[in-house]
């Protein structure tokens, strides 16, 4: 992704609805690209062994932040896939996160963008 393209999965403006504050969305943004960074290699991890539980628990975190930053198709993908973590067979719950993950990671490389061109201290 350039600098040039706009994001797919990050939402400033609801971010900004949200939070109201320019300097607390980036303060927020820093939180949520470390959290990203953090947790969805361990997420990843979770699923490989078949721990439904540790994934649920990461993907309910994951569940709290996207109604603020993200777009709303972003917002259902990420609930429906915490939902299924309820109750779904570790496969099942691999096979739905496969098709989630690769939209986070983007939804991180945007956070990480967007810091790059609007840092704070």
């Amino acid at each position: 992704m350039s600098n040039s393209e706009p994001p797919i999965y990050l939402s400033v403006d609801r971010a900004m609805e949200f939070i109201g504050d320019a300097n607390g969305v980036l303060s927020l943004l820093k939180t949520l690209h470390q959290t990203l960074s953090d947790d969805l290699p361990l997420l990843q991890e979770s699923l490989d062994k078949d721990d439904v539980y540790g994934a649920n628990r990461i993907l309910h975190q994951l569940k709290g932040f996207t109604p603020v930053f993200c777009v709303e198709g972003l917002v259902e993908h990420v609930v429906k896939v915490e939902a299924m973590s309820k109750h779904a067979e570790a496969s099942e719950l691999r096979a739905a996160y496969s098709l989630l993950a690769p939209q986070l990671e983007t939804l991180r490389t945007e956070v990480a963008n967007h810091l790059r061109l609007h840092p704070i201290d």
